[in-house]
This record gives structure tokens, sequence and C-alpha cells, in this order.
């Protein structure tokens, strides 16, 4: 994939079609370290101890209606070739919690892309899964939590209009800063 929020868009749904209701996502950018670090995690089904190992094995899946898994395999090959690694924890019945790491200068690193499209896809995508976004740059942080969002529009549906405009704006806005700000 073109862009690293394209991943995390793919764990993301995978977590909601294992009946994740709440999902969270959070980027760390640490530029002075040179570390960038993903982390995904949902409280799903979560995967069985004894399947935990193929996760990464592209040849396998569990579903039946393809083949093939590429997702994780894909992710895991993406942050190898930066120098980075690729972590999986689950516990059957409590969910899992996937950690991407790249060295954040890597030549190879693919941009981390769209976050605020790819949030915006899984928010409207899934009005009952409860989404929070966690972001740092070095010490620089922004938040967003779907819980908060509904509560400030009375539960209005997010697809609403007004309440999606404030969405993506909110997300736009507080992306932008945490990426222009200086310490």
């Amino acid at each position: 994939m073109k862009e690293l929020s394209l991943h995390i868009l793919d764990v993301a749904e995978n977590g909601i079609n294992a009946g994740a209701e709440r999902v969270g996502i959070t980027v760390e950018e640490a530029r002075k370290d040179n570390r960038l670090r993903i982390i995904i995690t949902d409280n799903g089904r979560g995967i069985p101890a004894d399947l935990l190992h193929n996760v990464t094995n592209p040849f396998y899946t569990t579903r039946t209606t393809r083949r093939v898994g590429l997702g994780l395999s894909l992710l895991e090959a993406a942050a190898c070739q930066c120098n980075g690694s690729l972590r999986v924890e689950s516990t059957e019945g409590r969910g899992s919690k996937i950690i991407a790491e790249f060295d954040y200068d890597h030549i190879d690193r693919a941009p981390l892309g769209d976050m605020t499209g790819t949030l915006i896809s899984l928010i409207i995508g899934y009005p009952d899964v409860d989404f929070e976004y966690f972001h740092t740059v070095d010490r620089r942080r922004f938040e967003m939590k779907t819980v908060e969002i509904k509560k400030m529009f009375d539960d209005r549906p997010l697809s609403d209009s007004d309440v999606f405009r404030k969405l993506r704006t909110v997300l736009q806005d507080g992306l932008k800063r945490l990426k222009t700000s200086e310490e």
C-alpha cells in the first residue's frame, strides 16, 4: 500500500469485523529518536492462541470468503523494510493490539497519508463503533474521541452534515496544528 493510513484502515476494519465496539488508533512520531510507531487496539473477539503465529502468513486466513489474508503480512513487510517490526498481541474474547514500528526517516517508508480521510471513513462507515485517535509528534499531542464528538452534538448521527463538517474540521485542524507547531 502506498500510504500507512491504508494499512491502519485495513487493520481497524479487521477488528470491527471481529466484533469490536471500540477501536483505538495511536500514531507516535518520535522524530528525534527516528521512530514511527502505529498502535491499533480493539475489543473484538481476539485471536485464538493457537492461530496467533499464523497472522502474518499471507496464505493463511480463517475467512471463508477468500483464501488469503494479506493485511498484516503487508504491514509487517512495510515495517521490516524500514528497519522496523510488527507485533501482534491478542487475547481470545478480549481483543487485539497491533504495533508496527518504522525508522522514521527510512527512504522506503511510505508516508503516513490521509489520516483525516481514513478516520472519517471508519467513523462514518461504522457509526456504532467508538473510535479514539491519538497522534503525537515529538511531545505535541492531538486526540479525538467519537464519544466526545457525539456528546457535543447531542448524539446526532455522525453522518449528519453539520456533524460531519465539524468532525472533518476538527481532524484537519488538529493534525495541521500538530504538524506545524514548533516546540
